[in-house]
C-alpha cells in the first residue's frame, strides 16, 4: 500500500462528534466470563474520592477539547449503579460545570437488575440519567447461575418495569450460546426481553474471553459451532419479526432508539475516556490520538490525587493504521458510513486503500455503492473476513 499522510495540515476542519465515557470499575461480584476492568467492590466504595478524581481527568483533558460540545454520556463499567445517586448527581454537575454538555445530550448509566440497585433509579433520573442500560443476560434462573450472575429471573422483570417506567429509553443485554442453552431457551429469553417493552436489546454471543475464569476452563455444556450458529439466527429473527431493526453487529433496536453514544464510536466520532483503565479518542487538525487511563482503581486514583497527567497514556495513531481503525468501527453498521467519511475523519482519501475496496466488493462482502461503505449481509456474517481487507 502506498504510504499514507495526512493531505495537508489543517485537513480534519470538521471535528467529529464529542462525546464522553466514563469508567466506574466496580462489581459486587466479578463475573467469571467478564474481561472489563472491573473489581470486586470492598464494603466501603470510595465514591466521594472516586468523583473527585474523575473530574479532575476530566479537566485535564479540557485544552484538548476546548469549546467542543459533547453530544453524549456513558457511564459504564464495572457496575456504575453501585454508586450512590447522590454520587452520580454530583459527578454530572460537576461535569456539566467543565464542558458544553448538550442539553438534549443522551446519558446512559449501566445497571444490574438486583433489587438494592432498583431502589435507587428515581435517584439516577434526578440526576440526569436518560437512558438505562440493564444488564439482564438470560431470565432462565439456571443460566443465570452458571454465568455467575447474583440477581434472578424476577428481579429482572421487577428492574426493566421499573427502569421504563422511569426512562424513555431502556436497553436489556442478553447473552446467548450459553451453557446447556438450546434454541427454544434461547428464544425463550429474548422472547421475553421483547415482551417488557424495552425500545432496545443488545444480544451478544458469549465468548471465552482470554485471562478469565471461563477462558481458562469452559463451563460444561457450551453449544457447538453450527447449534450457536442456529442460535444466533433464531434470536436475530425473532427481534427482527418483533419490528427491532439490527443497527450495530451485537445492536437491536425500535426505530429512533439506537443507542446514540455507541454510533458515535462506530461513526468514527470522537470520545473523552476518563476513569480507571478508560479510552479515548481525540481528533485534531493534523493527527489523531489515542488515550488510555490507568487500570488499577488505586493507582489511577492515587495519580488524579497526585499528577492527572501522569495517568494517561497518549498515542498519535499512524496514518497508515486509520483505515482499518476506521472501517473496524463503520463496518459493523448495518447502514455503514457515507464514503466521504473517511477523508472527513482520518484525513485519508478513499483514492488511497482503492485496492482493499475493491477486492472486499470482489468477494462481496462491501457494497458496491461509491457513495458508502456498507457490510452486504455477507460481509455482516463474515465481518472478520471483510475488516482482514483492510489489514
Amino acid at each position: 500500500m502506498t504510504e499514507l499522510s495526512f493531505t495537508r495540515a489543517g485537513h480534519l476542519t470538521a471535528l467529529p462528534p464529542l462525546s464522553l465515557y466514563i469508567h466506574i470499575p466496580w462489581c459486587v461480584r466479578k463475573c467469571p466470563y467478564c474481561d472489563f476492568n472491573s473489581h470486586q467492590a470492598k464494603s466501603n466504595l470510595a465514591e466521594q474520592a472516586y468523583v473527585d478524581a474523575l473530574l479532575a481527568d476530566l479537566q485535564t483533558e479540557l485544552p484538548n477539547v476546548w469549546g467542543r460540545p459533547v453530544e453524549t454520556v456513558f457511564i459504564g463499567g464495572g457496575t456504575p449503579s453501585l454508586f450512590q445517586a447522590a454520587s452520580i448527581d454530583r459527578l454530572l454537575g460537576g461535569i456539566r460545570s467543565l464542558v458544553r454538555l448538550q442539553p438534549q445530550a443522551e446519558i446512559t448509566l449501566e445497571a444490574n437488575p438486583g433489587t438494592f440497585e432498583k431502589e435507587k433509579f428515581q435517584g439516577f433520573k434526578d440526576a440526569g440519567i436518560t437512558r438505562l442500560s440493564i444488564g439482564v443476560q438470560s431470565f432462565n434462573d439456571a443460566a443465570l447461575a452458571a454465568l455467575g450472575r447474583i440477581h434472578n429471573r424476577n428481579e429482572a422483570l421487577n428492574a426493566i418495569e421499573t427502569a421504563l417506567g422511569l426512562f424513555d429509553k431502556v436497553n436489556v443485554d442478553i447473552m446467548y450460546a450459553l451453557p446447556n442453552q438450546t434454541v427454544q431457551t434461547a428464544l425463550s429469553d429474548i422472547q421475553t426481553a421483547i415482551a417488557t417493552g424495552a425500545s432496545h436489546i443488545s444480544a451478544y454471543h458469549l465468548t471465552m474471553e482470554p485471562n478469565t475464569p471461563f477462558g481458562h476452563t469452559p463451563p460444561k455444556g457450551l453449544p457447538q459451532d453450527e447449534t450457536a450458529q442456529d442460535i444466533e439466527d433464531a434470536v436475530h429473527a425473532e427481534l427482527l419479526n418483533a419490528g427491532f431493526e439490527h443497527y450495530e453487529t451485537s445492536a437491536f433496536a425500535r426505530p429512533g432508539q439506537q443507542c446514540r453514544h455507541n454510533l458515535n464510536y462506530w461513526q468514527f466520532g470522537d470520545y473523552i475516556g476518563i476513569g480507571a483503565g478508560a479510552h479515548g479518542k481525540i481528533s485534531y487538525p493534523t493527527h489523531i490520538e489515542r488515550t488510555t487511563r490507568k487500570r488499577h482503581p488505586n493507582d489511577y486514583l492515587a495519580a488524579m490525587h497526585g499528577s492527572p497527567a501522569d495517568a494517561i497514556e497518549r498515542k498519535t495513531v499512524a496514518a497508515e493504521d486509520l483505515p482499518f481503525e476506521f472501517m473496524m468501527n463503520a463496518l459493523r453498521l448495518t447502514d455503514g458510513v457515507p464514503a466521504a467519511w473517511l477523508q472527513e475523519r482520518t484525513g485519508i482519501s478513499p483514492a488511497h486503500i482503492a485496492a482493499q475496496i475493491r477486492t472486499a466488493q470482489q468477494q462481496g462482502l462491501l457494497d458496491t455503492d461509491p457513495q458508502f461503505f456498507r457490510p452486504t449481509e455477507l460481509g455482516r456474517r463474515f465481518l472478520n473476513d471483510l475488516l482482514q481487507c483492510f489489514l
